[in-house]
């Protein structure tokens, strides 16, 4: 059984970084878990920063399926973005029963297990073959791309184009309107 504790993921993460040859950068700051508190700590536009949401997607009656979202700091998870993607899915619309996808933020309990993370530490990569990332274009597109390393108290950040490379995820307009 992998370990799921967040110095399990941390450790995980920097193995995964370095055995890719990714350039990044450790961050320690004081605990902090909130986007924008976490972002004035390390002294960047919200923008730059991966925001991870876990989301559970009811496909249809039996068809649960657990998507990680990934969007900019400054923005929020389109959840109707993210019906329609997985409305639109070949393998799925045949099996669809009347209806679409209902999608909604995934309880505590299964976001911790599945991310190995306790909120607020959720990273945008994923080690468990059950939750499927998903990260907006506007993600991937960052010179630089900052998020908690599995830890309150430290962060990283590598280039969104290493992001997507070892990430691999899904890429997809996800993300909600730019705030005003």
């Amino acid at each position: 059984m992998p370990d799921d504790s967040a110095n399990g993921a941390y450790d995980r993460l920097i193995s995964l970084l370095d055995t890719s040859s990714v350039d990044y950068k450790l961050i320690d700051h004081a605990p902090e878990g909130t986007t924008d508190a976490v972002c004035a700590l390390r002294g960047h536009p919200a923008s730059e920063a991966a925001k991870c949401i876990v989301l559970r997607v009811k496909v249809d009656q039996r068809t649960t399926r657990h998507v990680l979202a990934v969007v900019p700091g400054d923005r929020r998870v389109d959840l109707d973005a993210v019906r329609t993607l997985f409305a639109a899915l070949p393998q799925l619309s045949a099996s669809l029963e009347p209806g679409t996808p209902t999608v909604g933020f995934s309880d505590a309990e299964t976001a911790e297990r599945l991310a190995r993370a306790i909120p607020g530490t959720v990273l945008p990569f994923s080690f468990d073959p059950e939750l499927e990332v998903v990260a907006d274009p506007n993600v991937v597109a960052q010179p630089r791309l900052y998020f908690n390393a599995a830890r309150l108290d430290r962060s990283l950040f590598i280039s969104g184009a290493d992001y997507a490379r070892v990430a691999q995820p899904r890429v997809e307009p996800i993300a909600g309107p730019v705030p005003a």
